[in-house]
């Protein structure tokens, strides 16, 4: 808890005061963590491509938590894997939330030199870090190994990883299903990296669940 040099009443509907701390610099003591993250929605991606369909990282998050989740299932389900499902789905809701200060940089500006790459890295630690100081210390360390999973339960950073290369994937079928061969490339990219995964269970999905989504609404099946 941050010192607190004053105390300010107001005037509460019912007509009492009531004692609140105010900071020395004179705002109230107040944690701005969750008010950063809705911002998630504001923040698009492929930044650098034609989108017939913007998508924000807000969204791309839920996408790579499902998969995630999904993927340690099969895992657990068909290739005698223990891990948490619940615990990979966390991990794909905050695995972009550094993108809120940084943005989301597009994959041939990351990796154009290995300098780069590695200093971008660190801007990603940095704004990690910059999120996590805006919680109270009791709450920062619960959220912190959300932010460093691949530092501190490395297990599932390729289950995460891979959920986000098919989450890429499924944006790119979805892009080339309204015609803008714009994502035609990347999506190939994509699913030639999946298919070399040494994964059993990305091999499971994109065998098994992949094709429902090159088909329109009308072509599913319902059950």
């Amino acid at each position: 808890m941050s010192e607190l040099s004053d105390v300010s009443h107001v005037n509460l509907p019912a007509g009492r005061t009531e004692s609140m701390p105010v900071k020395k610099n004179g705002h109230q003591d107040r944690h701005d963590f969750f008010a950063f993250l809705a911002r998630m929605q504001y923040i698009n991606r492929w930044g650098l491509m034609r989108n017939t369909q913007a998508e924000n990282i807000k969204e791309h998050s839920l996408d790579v938590a499902m998969l995630a989740h999904a993927l340690v299932v099969i895992r657990n389900s068909f290739f005698n894997g223990a891990l948490d499902p619940g615990q990979a789905a966390l991990y794909g809701i905050f695995h972009d939330a550094s993108e809120i200060f940084t943005g989301d940089m597009p994959t041939p500006v990351k990796h154009f030199n290995p300098n780069f790459k590695r200093s971008f890295h660190q801007l990603e630690d940095r704004a990690r870090r910059k999120l996590l100081a805006m919680l109270p210390a009791e709450l920062a360390q619960v959220y912190e190994p959300l932010f460093f999973f691949e530092e501190q339960d490395a297990e599932y950073q390729p289950i995460v990883k891979a959920a986000d290369r098919i989450a890429a994937l499924i944006k790119c079928l979805e892009e080339e299903k309204s015609g803008n061969l714009e994502f035609k490339r990347a999506g190939q990219e994509q699913l030639e990296n999946l298919r070399n995964s040494p994964l059993p269970e990305v091999g499971y999905f994109l065998d098994h669940f992949l094709p429902g989504y090159r088909l329109s609404l009308d072509e599913l099946h319902l059950g």
